[in-house]
């Protein structure tokens, strides 16, 4: 009997502590959970997206010799500004002149045998005509005026080449620009079957951004325009990030957008061109292409108080200091740490601010502040 009852004690004990345990739980559970919350509140939003870019002078030129020989004259130095036409290296011209003045030989002798010619056909001619000779004599001596007058012509077109190849001596820069480094010296042979061009003349007045965006990016950002043409009409000045980290200080100019997408990488090419008139930006050098967006107005919440479903975008509104899980649309365009919020949600709304991917719909919250008073006034 003391037996049975010492059991009987034992089990209501442990119903005792189960019960007890179950309600600390229950008191746990009904406590709210400590949360960051924002109210949505309109703001005037500049959203910054940046690509990366590489900048290309409006005209990169590889300067190469069209005659072979011994550079005898290096005329420019290294990153010295030139103009079109201007002289960068001459090559040995003595062969050249030479060349010319065989050429000159050559055109006058083709002269003379031109005039001899046409004296002893003026004579057939008339010799023709007194029956002297035969119809066959004549048109011998039509031929040979009429060959003489090829062989004129060819020894011009020689000339003409020696005296081009005289020219091409001197090598000018093709371009206005800046000249780049070059390991040419005097004494250094040349020619036109040469892999290494002599130097490059980098036009830098204007400069190219090359960058790319993904095929939803380049659609997001042309949907607003019907085109791309139209997008790259009205698109608005866009702004460059040097590679130190500072904000170039002229805008530029979308002008080309690619209509393909490269099958390789999913992304769509643009050019963005700056001018340079400083010479600020250096051709192969590298940028961030930074485009704006100003969003007057916009609902502005930290990508982190929302979750994606199938690609559906959620946030929590705290209703009665519950969590309601609230289907949201946002702008197209994000710059990875923010979204606009442009349906879903509305002014004066409260939202969980942060750590919403580990929520559920229903939890209890309360804000991180508020609750860290209402402790100090249980103390």
């Amino acid at each position: 009997m003391a037996y049975q009852n010492y059991a009987i004690a034992i089990v209501a004990m442990g119903l005792m502590i189960s019960s007890c345990s179950r309600a600390g739980k229950e008191s746990q559970s009904d406590s709210p959970q400590e949360y960051p919350l924002m109210v949505v509140a309109p703001q005037h939003e500049t959203l910054s997206v940046k690509y990366s870019a590489v900048l290309e002078g409006r005209q990169d030129v590889e300067v190469r010799p069209e005659v072979s020989g011994l550079i005898t004259k290096v005329c420019v130095e290294e990153g010295a500004k030139v103009r079109k036409g201007q002289v960068l290296f001459v090559i040995d011209q003595v062969p050249y002149r030479a060349a010319v003045q065989k050429a000159q030989a050559a055109v006058a002798i083709a002269e003379a045998n031109l005039a001899t010619a046409k004296l002893s056909l003026e004579g057939k001619e008339e010799l023709f005509k007194e029956n002297v000779i035969s119809d066959f004599e004549l048109k011998t001596a039509r031929n040979s005026f009429r060959s003489t007058e090829a062989a004129l012509l060819q020894a011009k077109a020689e000339l003409k080449t020696a005296e081009n190849n005289l020219s091409y001596t001197e090598v000018k820069s093709p371009v206005d620009g800046v000249v780049g480094m070059t390991s040419f010296r005097i004494g250094a042979l040349v020619g036109p079957t040469m892999t290494e061009p002599l130097v490059n003349v980098s036009d830098n007045t204007q400069v190219y951004a090359y960058f790319s965006m993904t095929e939803k990016q380049a659609l997001d950002l042309t949907s607003n325009y019907g085109s791309l043409d139209e997008a790259v009409k009205s698109y608005p000045p866009i702004h460059l990030e040097m590679n130190n980290g500072e904000l170039y200080a002229d805008t530029g100019l979308i002008d080309a957008i690619s209509g393909m997408v490269d099958k390789t990488t999913g992304t769509v090419s643009l050019r963005a061109s700056f001018p340079n008139e400083s010479g600020k930006l250096m051709s192969g050098g590298s940028a961030n292409v930074v485009l704006q967006y100003d969003r007057p107005g916009a609902l502005v919440i930290p990508q982190g108080a929302t979750y994606e479903i199938q690609n559906k975008i959620f946030a929590y509104k705290v209703v009665g200091g519950t969590t309601v899980s609230t289907p949201i649309e946002v702008f197209k365009i994000n710059d990875g740490k923010q979204y606009i919020v442009t349906g879903g949600l509305s002014i004066g709304d409260t939202i969980v601010a942060e750590g919403a991917g580990l929520l559920k719909a229903g939890t209890k919250v309360i804000a991180a502040s508020q609750q860290n008073k209402e402790k100090e006034g249980v103390k």
